[in-house]
């Protein structure tokens, strides 16, 4: 019988012809073996690979069968009949996976794969909130864990956090737990925010003006790049165009040139002709958006990694699939109630 799974050969041409520049050639076939045999344990399995756009480039050009931001892996993982999914994400990804597809079995390829902004956050500070403010719905952004996201009314992902909001046709918002995703929404939509750890306990919150009630979690990579790194690219590459993702400071993104989802970024370097481009949020993306364009220079001024993302291996990846690890579970209760609010989120898309 004849194989048609790819031979590692095969694989390892086709990441050299898109990897050549960005990964060195010894790692190329390494990493090429693994990936043949995930590809085969892919097919006998049964299994549907998804990959976050912030994954090493060896494994996001190789084994997933999509690659994406969250709404977009939110929306694959809903649609598939493949008896498995491997999310090469954190542990809130394939949380939503699961919740969104509670009769599939959902593969995690790290133990842990954290992330500190949805550790930011609990569900019984979503719940002191509704108390604080009664009536308010809330919106949860997608990078939190199940619980947060059950009590909450909707969800978003940084690409239509501000399509969510306004959707809800509310006077005011309860926006978690992301800060700055917050600040920047408001600040997009002319609305004034407040962050009511911030204030002392004897706040009396009627007497204040605000329509966007804030947390303040941060993602500890984006929290990192600062106005002065900006200036810095500029002052040597004039021609720059700054990306920042909206995790980033209200400065920072004020600062660029551009602001949006990881999508959303990988599509303005496609259709975009500047010299040079500068990509301010986790830096496998820079590598992997530059593979895909070849004729197109990133300023490499980037060295900060998830820890989290950085944890999800192809190594992992494979083994994940040989012994059926690591199993995501949530429980039904709090499913049943997330998935509401995922799928909210994905219907406004």
């Amino acid at each position: 019988m004849i194989s048609t799974f790819p031979t590692a050969a095969e694989v390892y041409e086709r990441l050299k012809a898109r990897l050549a520049r960005v990964v060195p050639d010894v790692e190329l076939r390494i990493k090429a073996e693994i990936a043949a045999e995930i590809l085969r344990l892919k097919a006998e399995r049964n299994a549907l690979i998804l990959a976050h756009n912030y994954m090493e480039p060896a494994l996001f050009y190789s084994v997933p069968d999509f690659q994406g931001d969250s709404l977009d892996l939110s929306r694959k993982a809903a649609q598939t009949d493949k008896d498995i999914i491997v999310f090469c994400g954190v542990r809130f990804m394939a949380e939503t996976a699961k919740i969104l597809n509670p009769s599939k079995t959902v593969l995690l390829p790290a133990k842990k794969a954290g992330c500190s902004l949805a550790e930011s956050i609990t569900a019984e500070d979503v719940r002191r909130l509704r108390q604080q403010f009664p009536g308010v719905p809330v919106v949860s952004y997608v990078n939190t864990y199940a619980e947060v996201k059950a009590e909450s009314d909707i969800c978003c992902t940084s690409s239509n956090a501000v399509a969510v909001v306004a959707s809800l046709r509310s006077d005011r918002v309860i926006f978690l737990p992301d800060e700055y995703l917050a600040s920047n929404v408001a600040r997009e939509t002319g609305k004034r925010i407040i962050f009511p750890t911030r204030l002392p306990p004897a706040t009396r919150f009627e007497e204040l003006e605000y329509e966007v009630i804030g947390w303040t979690g941060r993602c500890e990579v984006h929290e990192k790049f600062t106005v002065q790194d900006i200036e810095n690219a500029r002052r040597q590459f004039p021609d720059v165009a700054v990306l920042a993702h909206p995790e980033c400071s209200p400065e920072v993104v004020a600062a660029a040139d551009f602001s949006g989802s990881t999508n959303a970024m990988i599509r303005y370097v496609k259709e975009h002709a500047a010299s040079r481009y500068l990509i301010l949020t986790e830096c496998a993306m820079g590598d992997n958006i530059a593979a895909a364009n070849p004729g197109k220079e990133m300023v490499r001024m980037c060295s900060i990694r998830c820890p989290h993302m950085n944890e999800i291996t192809l190594e992992d990846t494979r083994d994940a699939l040989r012994f059926n690890r690591y199993v995501i579970e949530v429980p039904e209760a709090i499913a049943r109630r997330a998935r509401v609010a995922l799928e909210r989120m994905i219907a406004i898309g």
